[in-house]
């Protein structure tokens, strides 16, 4: 019967990655045998484990490995990474290495090499003694692949030791969360990353500029807060809108009544934006003087607006190239270690899908799906608030001011 022996270390029982492995190996049908176990003594001190598996099937038996891999389980005795050249620009080998979002290493040789900008649902390129995480949109004829299981250790991030609001608090969605503690713990870690040089992304939904938080969002960016927001044409289309012409949808936004022809503003505003030539020398020239898209133009901070299929106009500065849009955010997303997500389910997920697992993720929405499909895409580090936006950002900016 095909056999073969992986271990695991660290936080393995109170992260809950030990009664993970033993689940899927039932659920492929697998066999197993603890040939060592160590509990570790103290907080601090880790746990061990050797577990030999075996299945009827070789198949199977890889596929048992490669999810056990994927809770942080090694190979004993495992051998070098191994490659495959790519056969074409944008075209992976058949059997290449498929990433999650976790922190992982492949050995190359005798030495274990961490993977460079590592993030879900990529592979996996080699060359001069370093490995990085590449896209099958990035990948280039020729380059060395990673293919198989050999070779490769994940090392999940365990559930946060300490009592703050990422120590306590899980994926799990519920409308009942503490959100005042979670506001001020919140805002204590945004000060926290900013004292040590790390950056803040907020990604942002046009639910912003309808509910009236523009100006809370406005309050953020202006206070130095935010260093990345990431967004589509409708955020900035109805933020400009508001700055025109008071409304958001043809909604005034004073008074929560229609306005006669109302419907027409925000194809109005956009159309100003163009012929201004974009929002940048709209805020020079001074047309645009003041809402979300007027501060991150003042304070410098990284935008990046991607389009869809359903944007009007759009604003000169949306990119409409999926795949640039997809490296323009990579780019702004380095060196992010807290990702805010608010009233967005598209481009949540999107972001979600770029960000490594260590990257602290907040998200912030009315509806409990959003949140809950984060987490099924794989962004189980995501910390979720079902709440209004208004209420929330209100808050924080106040926290913070």
């Amino acid at each position: 019967m095909p056999t073969s022996t992986i271990e695991l270390s660290g936080h393995i029982i109170d992260s809950m990655m030990l009664p993970r492995i033993f689940d899927v190996i039932m659920d492929i049908g697998g066999s197993f045998h603890v040939e060592e176990f160590r509990v570790g003594q103290s907080k601090d001190e880790p746990s061990y484990t050797r577990i030999a598996l075996s299945h009827d099937d070789e198949g199977r038996l890889a596929e048992i490995v490669a999810a056990c891999q994927q809770q942080g389980a090694v190979l004993v005795a495992s051998a070098a990474a191994t490659t495959e050249p790519a056969p074409a620009d944008g075209i992976f080998p058949d059997a290449f290495y498929s990433t999650s979002n976790q922190p992982t290493s492949v050995l190359l040789g005798d030495r274990w090499v961490e993977v460079e900008d590592i993030e879900m649902d990529c592979a996996i390129i080699v060359g001069d003694s370093r490995a990085r995480c590449v896209a099958v949109t990035e990948v280039r004829a020729g380059e060395a692949v990673v293919v198989g299981h050999q070779g490769i250790k994940i090392a999940p991030v365990e559930r946060a030791r300490s009592m703050d609001v990422f120590g306590f608090m899980t994926s799990t969605v519920s409308a009942e969360k503490p959100k005042h503690l979670v506001i001020r713990e919140l805002a204590d870690a945004m000060r926290q990353i900013h004292r040590r040089g790390g950056r803040i992304c907020m990604v942002a939904g046009p639910a912003i500029i309808h509910t009236g938080a523009g100006v809370h969002l406005s309050r953020l960016i202006a206070g130095g807060h935010i260093d990345v927001l990431l967004a589509g044409n409708a955020l900035a289309a109805h933020d400009v809108e508001a700055q025109f012409f008071g409304t958001s949808l043809g909604i005034n936004l004073e008074s929560g009544l229609p306005i006669d022809a109302g419907h027409a503003h925000h194809i109005r505003a956009i159309n100003r934006i163009r012929a201004a030539g974009g929002l940048r020398r709209a805020v020079q020239s001074g047309q645009l003087r003041a809402g979300v898209m007027y501060e991150c133009v003042r304070h410098d901070v990284e935008v990046v607006l991607a389009g869809s299929v359903r944007d009007d106009g759009p604003i000169p500065e949306v990119i409409t190239d999926m795949i640039e849009a997809q490296r323009q955010m990579r780019r702004a997303l380095h060196g992010v270690e807290l990702c805010i997500m608010c009233a967005t389910m598209l481009h949540a997920i999107a972001t979600g899908n770029l960000l490594p697992a260590v990257v602290k993720t907040v998200c912030v929405d009315i509806n409990p799906a959003v949140v809950t499909k984060l987490a099924d895409r794989g962004s189980s580090q995501t910390l979720g608030l079902v709440t209004d936006v208004e209420s929330f950002l209100r808050e924080l900016a106040e926290c913070l001011a």
